[in-house]
């Protein structure tokens, strides 16, 4: 038996099954497939070349990260985002982010500060040109690296796997000019807590900047249900 022959296959399809569930994962995050939709599951078959097999695992696994809800002989639909969903999980990402701050200022190296600071100036430009989507991409990238640096392997599992349904929260919701602005600020009291490494003081900046992420969100769920557009 030609062991290593099946060992390149079982890895070259969990290859395609990881990927296949990344690009379901940020249709669902960016919006593309809104809050309340019906899966199309012949539609996703088709563009991404797969059977309905490979395609059904992969709503499983989205569907234990609370992305879909699988509903039997009707076929999954994409969760909707509720204040009972935002009071539950940003309150713990919260405390995750402000441990990750903490311990990231203890074990941070300069070469991680200077590339997070190149981040961070790219970032601050996005926003300066008004470029939305630009400017979320590098916020992601700038909250992964502090993460990276805390040198926490449990810490790194339990944001994870919290991390998705917040980024999918704050992506649908309306940004308002002033609340850009000020989370823009924060993001600047982030960088100088982080090069001064004042673990205790970025802690409670971070925690802080989830928090108003959070009623970001809360105000965009309550115009919904109102039909109008927060100031």
């Amino acid at each position: 038996m030609n062991l290593t022959a099946i060992s390149g296959t079982q890895l070259r399809r969990r290859s395609l099954h990881e990927e296949l569930i990344e690009a379901l994962r940020e249709l669902i995050v960016s919006g593309e497939l809104p809050p309340g939709r019906k899966v199309p599951e012949k539609d996703l078959c088709d563009l991404y070349g797969v059977s309905r097999t490979p395609l059904r695992e992969a709503l499983k696994v989205l569907a234990t990260d609370g992305l879909v809800t699988l509903e039997p002989n009707r076929g999954a639909w994409v969760t909707q985002i509720t204040v009972q969903d935002l009071d539950e999980v940003f309150p713990v990402m919260g405390a995750l982010e402000a441990l990750a701050g903490e311990l990231a200022c203890q074990n941070i190296t300069d070469k991680e500060i200077k590339a997070i600071r190149s981040l961070h100036d790219r970032m601050v430009g996005h926003y300066e040109a008004r470029e939305l989507d630009a400017y979320f991409a590098l916020n992601q990238r700038i909250h992964e690296a502090i993460l990276a640096a805390a040198r926490n392997d449990t810490l790194a599992t339990q944001y994870r796997s919290l991390a998705t349904r917040v980024r999918r929260a704050r992506y649908v919701a309306n940004m308002t000019p002033e609340r850009w602005r000020r989370a823009t600020e924060e993001h600047i009291a982030i960088m100088e807590c982080l090069e001064a490494r004042d673990g205790q003081a970025l802690s409670v900046i971070l925690k802080r900047h989830l928090e108003n992420k959070r009623e970001t969100v809360r105000d965009w769920l309550k115009s919904q249900e109102a039909g109008a557009v927060p100031e």
